[in-house]
């Protein structure tokens, strides 16, 4: 599975160091109260050096979760397995990860609006980056005829669709629904759905 999710990657020390003190902000204080100020501080650059980067928060909290999301996806993806395993073992691991994930709990707590806007108003950078990776995946799954044909962005969206759901609304289903059984159905339900014989929509 291609491991590319941005073309902003961090590309200097810099950078990262700046990402790193973004990350630690939010994590403490939620988007809403991170500044740009607080996170040059922590960083140990001068104000201007982050605004050459990133003009305002949320670009860059944004190039955050990007690389954050990334980190996540590449660290759980199988090694093994055809295309189609491996992108849905990357996608269940990578959700599983989320759940637990501090800078991502903090977020679903603090700033609920900030993730409701993403989810049903428009896409965020986070989410087109992560339909990419997943139709690259398609793309290699097509190949090696263990995922159905379709557009890969098309199918992407999708995936992303049934696996940020099943992310976000973990906690309200844990109920009915604990980490393992979870992470059990989502996996039976991306597999079905790329699985060749299915026809999908005509």
């Amino acid at each position: 599975m291609v491991a590319t999710m941005s073309s902003t990657e961090p590309s200097s020390a810099v950078d990262r160091a700046i990402l790193d003190a973004a990350r630690a902000c939010v994590a403490e204080f939620g988007v809403r109260r991170t500044t740009l100020t607080e996170v040059a501080r922590r960083a140990g650059v001068s104000r201007p050096t982050v605004y050459r980067r990133w003009p305002d928060t949320g670009s860059l909290v944004a190039d955050l979760l990007v690389r954050e999301l990334r980190e996540i996806i590449v660290d759980t993806a199988p090694s093994t397995g055809t295309a189609r395993a491996r992108l849905v073992g990357a996608i269940v691991g990578g959700g599983s990860m989320i759940r637990r994930n501090p800078l991502f709990a903090k977020i679903f707590r603090a700033d609920a609006d900030v993730m409701q806007t993403y989810v049903f108003e428009r896409l965020g950078r986070n989410q087109r980056a992560l339909i990419d990776l997943f139709a690259d995946g398609i793309r290699q799954g097509q190949a090696d005829n263990s995922i159905r044909d379709g557009d890969p962005q098309h199918l992407a969206a999708m995936l992303l669709l049934i696996s940020q759901s099943a992310v976000q609304s973990a906690s309200a289903f844990a109920v009915v629904l604990d980490s393992d059984h979870l992470d059990a159905e989502l996996t039976h339900a991306l597999d079905g759905y790329l699985t060749p014989g299915d026809p999908g929509p005509r």
